[in-house]
């Protein structure tokens, strides 16, 4: 196999992420595997089919807002800071079917939201890991580290979730499935 031929490794096989603390690199190579799987799965998606709920599962528009927004509104708790009206706006929006947004503005947003979580993790103390942190307007206690790790694992669900949405609709689009 030539060197062209060879598969990309996975972000988490390429080392370390510059400047993030080694505690919080699986963090980071989540998020920046998630972005890259995004990006290669929405690669000549069909905008059309961005609403489409395939047996009444999440859209693909919604997966794309809701791992954004995730995202920042658990790395704005990880700091220790309330949701601004902005994000709590964007929460409310998550998934409603909306004609003038395209896929690849959201891929975009997804990507810019990850590269503004990376930075935040090059910003994190790793000594702060554990301090108590709130989650929502309840302020169900948690700690930093929970927050970032579970915007990581979340994402990925989503991710997941994608791929299957994505790879599912143009077998139930002739279902009725909007």
């Amino acid at each position: 196999m030539s060197e062209h031929e060879m598969p990309k490794l996975e972000v988490w096989m390429r080392g370390p992420v510059p400047g993030v603390p080694p505690l919080l690199q699986p963090v980071a190579h989540a998020l920046l595997q998630a972005r890259e799987e995004v990006a290669k799965y929405m690669d000549g998606f069909d905008d059309t089919y961005l609403w489409v709920r395939p047996a009444g599962r999440a859209s693909v528009g919604f997966h794309l807002q809701h791992i954004s927004g995730v995202v920042d509104r658990l790395f704005t708790y990880a700091i220790n800071n309330p949701l601004s009206q902005q994000q709590f706006e964007y929460l409310r929006t998550e998934g409603q079917e909306a004609p003038h947004i395209r896929s690849a503005d959201l891929v975009l947003a997804f990507g810019k939201q990850v590269e503004t979580a990376v930075e935040q993790l090059r910003g994190t103390d790793e000594t702060t890991l554990t301090d108590v942190r709130y989650l929502g307007r309840k302020r169900i206690p948690t700690t930093q580290v929970g927050l970032l790790f579970h915007a990581a694992e979340h994402t990925q669900r989503h991710v997941g979730q994608l791929l299957v949405t994505v790879t599912v609709i143009p077998s139930v689009i002739g279902n009725n499935s909007r």
